[in-house]
């Protein structure tokens, strides 16, 4: 079993918690008070953009920045030049919450991503009320005809869907689905390494007409360059961020090509 694997079970166990507080039924018909603002345009600008991300800790990485404020974190990110900002909300491996979420959308103006593991209909409608804008749906987790139904489901909710794979073995599902935004996340889940080099091996083969995010593996500005030289029009970077305790200035040294 790997980490994704060992994820997902403990994932579909906390959404039948949260269930049984609170009903789906309840959250269908509970109001959203926050702006939805374009996710998909906001990455779709000219040059490379930054999905920025607070990242407390995660599985790869151990602690990086345990004691980070939210709001402090999001109002750095957006004064230095994210494009969006992302938002780890899984709490037993990567130290995050929804309410850092609804805490974020409430400071920031750009574009807020729930990124978490998507395994029920319940979180995207959790997503929606919260205020996300955007949310994460991993192609590795989810039968083909299920990540089909949740991206349908997201849009029909207003939110737009960064659809991430891993392995080769996943593309062809997203091909067929065709969706608006892609993202290649670098991670090999057996041995937990990054390697930037896949997402150039595999960018000819993504949709065409999708915004092409890169994920993981981004730690300095040639690797940004990298990334953009490779086609995308955007890379999500977390624990690079994070791990000095400075996210903003090391947003602002990442895009102005000082990050060594």
């Amino acid at each position: 079993m790997n980490i994704l694997q060992e994820i997902v079970l403990h994932k579909q166990a906390e959404v039948r918690q949260r269930r049984s507080r609170r009903s789906l039924e309840s959250l269908k018909n509970a109001s959203r008070t926050a702006p939805l603002v374009p996710f998909g345009a906001a990455l779709a600008r000219d040059g490379i953009q930054v999905i920025a991300e607070l990242k407390r800790k995660s599985p790869s990485a151990g602690e990086i920045f345990a004691a980070a404020d939210p709001e402090t974190v999001a109002g750095e990110y957006e004064a230095n030049g994210a494009a969006a900002i992302s938002v780890l909300t899984d709490r037993e491996y990567f130290g995050g919450s929804l309410e850092f979420l609804r805490r974020i959308k409430a400071t920031v103006s750009i574009p807020v991503l729930r990124k978490d593991f998507i395994v029920s209909e319940y979180q995207i409608y959790e997503s929606y009320v919260a205020g996300a804008d955007a949310i994460l749906l991993i192609a590795e987790i989810l039968e083909e005809q299920q990540l089909r139904d949740f991206y349908t489901l997201a849009r029909e909710q207003g939110l737009e869907v960064l659809v991430e794979f891993h392995a080769r073995e996943e593309l062809a599902s997203v091909q067929r689905l065709e969706p608006d935004i892609v993202g290649v996340n670098t991670r090999n889940l057996e041995s937990m390494t990054t390697d930037i080099r896949w997402c150039r091996d595999v960018f000819e083969e993504l949709p065409s007409k999708a915004v092409k995010v890169a994920e993981s593996g981004v730690h300095t500005s040639a690797d940004l360059i990298f990334v953009e030289e490779s086609g995308y029009d955007a890379a999500l970077v977390g624990t690079t961020l994070m791990k000095h305790g400075t996210p903003g200035a090391t947003l602002r040294e990442l895009r102005g090509g000082e990050l060594k």
